[in-house]
């Protein structure tokens, strides 16, 4: 069955050929990022002082199509900081997502923050090409990816100082869980038929490994929802659509974040007090 992840796949391969010629590994490595230290986004998500927030910059996707496609890359990013958010996630795919490199590259010019490139990498040519932008750390997806590649992408990102992201969508794919130095993502949403449910990181919030830096993606537009993840575990919570949907996407950070704190507060508060 030819999935729409089949297709991004498919044509991602078919752009790398293009972009290996055009900016060959040499060239990558000339950039000014690969003299620069990145920063940690296990540290930043687990800072008791923020919320875990990873809120990212995403134009368009496969199964909405155009979300938010001239929002200025520079106030977002900036915003998304200013509200409060732990970390950024941004969108480089063209094809389906409507992002670009230089996204990524506008947002490390302005922000001091961990920043995750949000791609479908499925070559080690895009593990150096992220360092080359200024990301801090790298998506891997795991229904893309054999357990070697995430291995070996893995190590190539870690030896370039950058952090992994590992994302599953399914239980059966925890074994593809290599190195309990990534961070263990779960998406909601199904990559296949992109339906969305955020039961799924509820349920694999268990079986994810002890110890590992727990992500949750997808599908949380509800502050309450976040505070119940972080019950179960969760440490992270990645979200863009319920941001970039509105027309000021930080300012719709900013309210979700003082949700998010004030609901805290309050089940901190009774905690104490039963």
């Amino acid at each position: 069955m030819n999935t729409i992840l089949d297709r991004i796949i498919s044509t991602k391969r078919t752009e790398l050929d293009e972009r290996k010629s055009l900016y060959p590994i040499k060239l990558l490595e000339k950039s000014i990022y690969f003299k620069t230290l990145p920063l940690s986004l296990k540290k930043y998500i687990c800072r008791p002082d923020l919320t875990g927030i990873i809120a990212e910059f995403k134009r368009q996707s496969p199964s909405r199509g155009a979300i938010n496609p001239y929002a200025p890359v520079e106030r977002t990013t900036i915003g998304y900081m200013q509200a409060g958010a732990s970390a950024l996630s941004v969108l480089t795919d063209e094809s389906f997502f409507g992002g670009k490199n230089q996204d990524l590259i506008t947002s490390r010019k302005y922000n001091y923050c961990p920043i995750l490139r949000k791609d479908f990498i499925i070559d080690e040519y895009q593990v150096i090409e992220a360092k080359s932008i200024g990301a801090d750390a790298i998506l891997l997806i795991a229904s893309a990816l054999s357990k070697a590649e995430i291995r070996r992408f893995g190590e190539l990102a870690m030896t370039l100082g950058m952090e992994v992201l590992l994302e599953i969508h399914h239980e059966h794919e925890l074994d593809k869980i290599c190195d309990d130095r990534f961070l263990a993502g779960v998406n909601n949403r199904n990559l296949q038929q992109m339906e969305t449910q955020v039961e799924t990181a509820f349920e694999l919030a268990k079986k994810l490994p002890a110890g590992m830096v727990k992500v949750a993606e997808s599908g949380l537009k509800d502050p309450q929802t976040v505070v119940q993840l972080k019950a179960a575990g969760y440490e992270g919570f990645l979200i863009g659509e319920h941001f970039m949907q509105q027309v000021r996407p930080e300012i719709a950070c900013r309210k979700f974040i003082q949700e998010v704190k004030a609901l805290q507060n309050t089940k901190d508060k009774c905690h104490e007090q039963s």
